[in-house]
């Protein structure tokens, strides 16, 4: 590390984001591969945030360009990472994600269901749980393989080891026989060997077809240690999301502060100042090649981001670009709902009525010419969203008042 400090205080964070995030109207783009990489991945659990994700930093692309890049172009890939998360990447940074999150999951997952099969006695005549749920996985990639394409119920048609089901909290009131289908496919997806591809239905559908990799992609992927791996994800993350603390790096991650501070140490990165009137002075790190000014915020303007966005989603300290607002904006798990954003900070809250209608509350006095700026906005999302109506799978308390 330098040992030369400088500060970056919450008005320069605030530029970088709206830039750096594609929030500024000079830094939108089309491309929507472009879009993902400027925020090193696309949050998408809820399969609309991906879209509107698109929407909030393009200038004309629609639906169907994103629609392309994953089903036809291929450019993107769905794939479990971080924290257990669903995200959307660019197919070259699939490896780095692979070895430095999802083989891990891959091993948690696994151990995790056959725990679960092992207490309801599964695999105990066929050489224990490990050998046969290994042999149910090599038996549905088979099957797989074969058809090229597949839903999960047309998996378990032929395969029917996927129809066991597995009571997961026997003696509970909540208790519910479980089907092993979406066990074995997730396994297998965080394991790289399958992926999720066009879904069955319009652009907020979840229920997804599935693919082996070797028919999706053109060529194998690069295999990646993980060590390597840790510090390209951990560089591409200061590019989009420094200057910032390393527990910040540690949350979005999910690996443990050993694992993070492995893979900073390769890297050039240079300690900063974030003074911050609210929360007090921290120290954030930086790359030592990022270490330019970046410009005031004024004239990066309105943008409306979509529950569970990557750029709020990026941090876990987001006083200084959320304030006050996160009782309104955030349900009880964590999970942020749809943002209205003034000059890289939050000012507000969106969500989309019955009627297509794009219904907003400021929390704070932005001024005219913000809030003409920020009702032009919603007009764009709302005519970009078309018939389409969209209802966040996570619902916080000033969206549900909002599309009420």
């Amino acid at each position: 590390m330098r040992s030369t400090m400088r500060s970056i205080g919450v008005a320069e964070r605030r530029a970088r984001l709206a830039v750096r995030h594609r929030l500024a109207a000079t830094a939108r783009t089309d491309s929507v591969a472009g879009i993902a990489g400027s925020l090193v991945a696309l949050h998408a659990t809820d399969p609309a945030t991906v879209f509107l994700s698109v929407a909030a930093r393009s200038l004309t692309a629609a639906h169907t360009d994103v629609e392309a890049a994953l089903y036809e172009d291929r450019t993107l890939l769905r794939m479990l990472a971080m924290r257990r998360t669903m995200f959307v990447v660019p197919v070259e940074l699939v490896p780095a994600l692979q070895a430095s999150c999802a083989d891990a999951l891959a091993v948690r997952q696994r151990r995790t269901y056959a725990r679960h099969l092992e207490r309801a006695g599964v695999g105990a005549d066929a050489g224990g749980v490990d050998a046969w749920l290994a042999d149910v996985e090599e038996a549905t990639h088979r099957v797989l393989l074969a058809r090229g394409l597949a839903t999960g119920a047309q998996l378990s048609a032929e395969e029917p080891r996927l129809r066991t089901k597995v009571d997961t909290a026997p003696g509970k009131s909540y208790s519910r026989p479980t089907g092993i289908t979406t066990w074995v496919l997730v396994s297998l997806g965080c394991q790289g060997r399958i992926v999720r591809g066009r879904p069955n239905g319009s652009w907020i559908s979840s229920q997804y077809q599935w693919s082996p990799v070797e028919t999706w992609l053109p060529g194998p992927l690069p295999a990646m240690p993980a060590g390597p791996a840790r510090t390209e994800l951990a560089a591409r993350w200061l590019r989009a999301f420094g200057p910032a603390p390393v527990t910040d790096l540690k949350w979005w991650t999910g690996w443990s502060m050993g694992e993070v501070r492995k893979a900073l140490a390769p890297l050039d990165v240079a300690e900063v100042e974030l003074p911050d009137e609210r929360a007090g002075n921290a120290t954030g790190l930086l790359l030592a090649d990022d270490l330019d000014p970046a410009g005031g915020p004024e004239g990066t303007g309105a943008a409306l981001l979509p529950a569970l966005d990557p750029t709020p989603m990026g941090w876990q300290e987001r006083g200084w670009f959320l304030g006050e607002h996160a009782p309104r904006l955030f349900d009880r798990s964590g999970n942020i709902g749809p943002t209205v954003w003034w000059e890289g900070r939050v000012v507000g809250g969106w969500a989309q009525r019955g009627d297509g209608e794009i219904a907003l509350r400021l929390l704070e006095d932005v001024g005219a010419e913000a809030e003409a700026a920020i009702e032009a906005e919603a007009g764009r999302i709302g005519r970009w969203c078309g018939d389409v109506r969209v209802t966040p799978r996570f619902r916080t308390p000033l969206e549900r008042e909002l599309s009420s």
